[in-house]
């Protein structure tokens, strides 16, 4: 008996002594994401949980932070990486802040101009002399709006413009406070599971943007380089883990370890990804030429020129500065 007991407690000491050599092997890096845990943003966390960082030798710690906190620690190597807007990305690179972009991981961007469905709106010419909402003058939101107006031959002064904060904003809409909102397109989906029928017309056919995307500082990328693409390929791993058929499992873990606060929208959370995530922000026309996460140049070019002309940005630059290319 002693002699099994004995046998036992080897065993165990010396799977604990591998698994220590093995963590030991794996470098820790760091990524700042935009805003707070939140189940959508699953495929880092399962490429964590399901060894993918692991395979490309790296064991990745999850922080969390504002975008343009991100972009600055991020170039300045408090993290290694970040996961903020693309907007926040495009200013910070005008600024001459030395990052780049490593994987467009949203394809497109999340605003969308929405509201209820029997309101009679089908185009955005349908919007002139209606109550808009906005969260602020100077949000992406507001230039969506005014490139929408523009993109029917109208101006911004055709719209009564509202400013309502992020969290009102939804019961503006709905208790027929105002006409419309512009907002992220996710809410969508919300708002017709909580009983109020809406509809969107998506933002990004009018001025073209992104949601997250991955960046890295330039020393980074210049010193160690498989850091980089090692990271690349365990989120890519994660997106498409998820894809193939595992949102359900995805949505649950990440539910359960980082963002126990949504436990009571998790059906919702598995429909966006279904309905939006997998066909629209993750996949694109351009990855599947190029694969998940590649970062077209043309649009990238059409967002900074778009920044500068609407005044988010002083002055343009080319893309190529801005991308990261092996």
């Amino acid at each position: 008996m002693k002699r099994s007991i004995f046998v036992f407690v080897l065993c165990a000491v010396l799977m604990l002594s591998i698994a220590s050599v093995e963590a030991a092997e794996l470098k820790t890096v760091s990524i700042q994401i935009d805003g707070a845990a939140v189940p959508y943003y699953a495929p880092l966390y399962i490429a964590q949980e399901k060894g993918f960082f692991a395979e490309e030798g790296l064991n990745v710690e999850f922080y969390y932070a504002a975008a343009a906190d991100i972009v600055k620690n991020v170039a300045s190597g408090n993290v290694e990486f970040g996961f903020p807007n693309a907007d926040a990305v495009v200013a910070a690179r005008a600024q001459g802040i030395p990052i780049k972009v490593i994987s467009t991981t949203y394809q497109e961007g999340l605003g969308a101009i929405i509201f209820g469905s029997d309101a009679g709106i089908k185009s955005p010419a349908d919007l002139k002399g209606k109550k808009v909402a906005v969260t602020s003058l100077g949000s992406a939101n507001y230039f969506q709006l005014e490139a929408a107006m523009k993109s029917v031959g109208l101006t911004i002064a055709d719209v009564e413009v509202e400013i309502v904060g992020t969290g009102a904003i939804l019961t503006a809409l709905t208790q027929g406070e105002v006409d419309a909102i512009v907002f992220s397109k996710l809410r969508t989906i919300e708002l017709n599971n909580a009983g109020f029928a809406a509809s969107e017309i998506p933002s990004d056919q009018f001025l073209p943007s992104f949601g997250n995307i991955l960046v890295a500082g330039e020393g980074l990328i210049s010193e160690q380089p498989e850091v980089i693409d090692g990271f690349v390929k365990g989120l890519n791993k994660g997106i498409q883990y998820v894809i193939d058929g595992h949102v359900e499992e995805s949505v649950d873990y990440s539910i359960e370890t980082m963002a126990p606060t949504f436990a009571e929208k998790r059906d919702i959370v598995v429909q966006i990804l279904n309905e939006v995530f997998i066909p629209t922000l993750w996949q694109s026309e351009y990855t599947k030429a190029n694969g998940l996460g590649a970062s077209d140049p043309v649009k990238w070019q059409a967002l900074i020129d778009n920044s500068n002309a609407y005044g988010t940005i002083e002055s343009t630059f080319e893309a190529s500065a801005l991308l990261y290319t092996k």
